[in-house]
């Protein structure tokens, strides 16, 4: 697996993998550079079979201060092209647009479970990222906002579409429409987050990798199984979900995992699954 970036670095370690936000100069702001090199990173994930798990942390005081208004208020402002027609222009805007909600899409459609670990500020984009996040954790100093209001953009990478998925539909609405910003504790209340960790950097990870360890010990077909069976609920009815869920086990239960967990029990000891 070879990946390289200028504001993002990945690490493995055994079966769990670490992606970096790692722009600390800048906050982690978001720009161009980090859009290009997301989905990169998710297909360099992808790529190595020993991966089960990848968490997704940052360097420096915060998480994420969010989209990188230095580097795209020109853009967002609607600034010149010159001799190019409003419709080209728009077009172009689109286009970017895409990009950036194809780079959080990428982390979303990783088959692996992907967890967040949170401190400091995630504003903005990065309530973005975390929402196709399967888990999330945070620190105490951790402060989340849907920012976007506050600076005259409608949210658009995500976080409209996932967050009603995470949490009730008049939380959605609060933090959307103020675009306030939350503490650790009322993020953990309505359901953002998972549960929160100490209160700094080294305490959310200390627990991020706990957790990734966990899953990373069992068997990767079944927890990958899970996710997909999980994704394939929504839109669909219970029936239509059961029927998958048989179509996956009848495909993947005859696995190398599942003869190793059987006789793991019968020898009273703990399993050791390779995936396959």
């Amino acid at each position: 697996m070879e990946f390289t970036s200028d504001v993002l670095t990945l690490k493995v370690d055994g079966h769990v993998a670490t992606l970096w936000l790692d722009r600390e100069e800048a906050r982690n702001a978001m720009g161009s550079a980090l859009w290009r090199d997301l989905p990169r990173a998710a297909a360099a994930v992808s790529s190595d079979p020993q991966i089960r798990v990848l968490v997704i942390a940052a360097r420096g005081p915060h998480f994420t201060v969010g989209l990188d208004l230095k580097e795209f208020g020109v853009g967002l402002g609607g600034g010149n092209s010159e001799g190019a027609s409003k419709a080209t222009i728009n077009a172009h805007s689109y286009k970017g647009l895409r990009t950036m909600q194809e780079s959080v899409t990428a982390i979303a459609e990783l088959d692996v479970p992907v967890i967040a670990a949170v401190h400091g500020y995630c504003i903005g984009g990065g309530v973005d990222l975390i929402c196709a996040c399967d888990i999330r954790l945070a620190s105490g100093d951790a402060k989340f906002s849907v920012r976007e209001a506050k600076v005259a953009i409608v949210a658009d990478l995500g976080t409209l579409q996932r967050l009603p998925k995470i949490v009730s539909a008049g939380h959605v609405a609060e933090l959307a429409f103020t675009g306030k910003d939350i503490d650790a504790s009322r993020a953990a209340a309505i359901g953002l987050i998972n549960s929160v960790h100490g209160e700094g950097t080294e305490d959310v990870l200390k627990a991020a990798y706990e957790l990734a360890r966990e899953i990373a010990a069992n068997s990767p077909l079944a927890v990958q199984g899970t996710k997909a069976v999980l994704a394939a609920n929504d839109g669909h009815t219970v029936d239509e979900g059961l029927e998958f869920v048989a179509r996956w086990n009848t495909m993947y239960l005859p696995s190398n995992d599942i003869k190793e967990a059987m006789t793991a029990f019968l020898e009273r000891r703990a399993p050791v699954f390779e995936g396959n």
